[in-house]
């Protein structure tokens, strides 16, 4: 069995998920390929995804496609792009109606198998703050974005902070504009190096 058909069996968080506002069963989306050049490491599946069975297939992702200059076509191919969230699982809604945090059991079960099992990544795509503190070990959405040179620099492979694409976020894009003054163009061109090296 695969790696990939061994998190897509998983059902470690079935209780967990049952006792959720949204009371659903678990659904991984595993979706990477050992070749794969670019890794982008999310949060946890939203409740589109959940119901598609596919990475980023909401708003979020239509403006997560954009910030990468990539098309719906490149972004899918899993023998270039992995995407790996901190939960492979959506983990529902508590009784408010607001996102449940992705479960720690999913990243200390998976994550260190997932990582070594792509070898050939070049550029890491960390989005949001669970992927930032597993991956580089930092806090703070707003602090670990506006150091983004820093991390670029410091980084093998070089690795890119971003915040959540959710267009819950547009008035924090609004407030700095330096991300897609700046940040954004270097992005796009990392993301095309690394996709177009031979």
């Amino acid at each position: 069995m695969t790696l990939v058909n061994e998190i897509t069996a998983c059902r470690l968080c079935a209780d967990r998920f049952a006792a959720t506002a949204t009371a659903h069963a678990p659904r991984p989306v595993a979706w990477f390929q050992p070749s794969a050049r670019l890794l982008i490491a999310g949060q946890a599946p939203g409740l589109r995804v959940h119901q598609a069975g596919r990475p980023f297939a909401d708003p979020s992702g239509v403006r997560l496609r954009d910030w990468l200059g990539m098309d719906e076509a490149t972004f899918y191919d899993r023998d270039r792009v992995a995407v790996v969230p901190m939960a492979f699982c959506f983990p529902g809604y508590d009784t408010k109606g607001a996102d449940l945090p992705p479960p720690k059991l999913c990243a200390q079960t998976w994550h260190a198998r997932v990582m070594a099992a792509l070898p050939g990544v070049r550029l890491r795509i960390l989005v949001g703050g669970h992927a930032f503190a597993w991956h580089i070990g930092a806090k703070g959405v707003t602090e670990t974005v506006a150091r983004w040179r820093e991390v670029a620099a410091a980084g093998h492979p070089v690795t890119f902070p971003l915040p959540h694409p959710s267009w819950r976020n547009t008035a924090w894009l609004k407030r700095h504009p330096w991300f897609e003054a700046e940040l954004l163009p270097a992005l796009r061109a990392e993301v095309a190096r690394v996709l177009e090296a031979p």
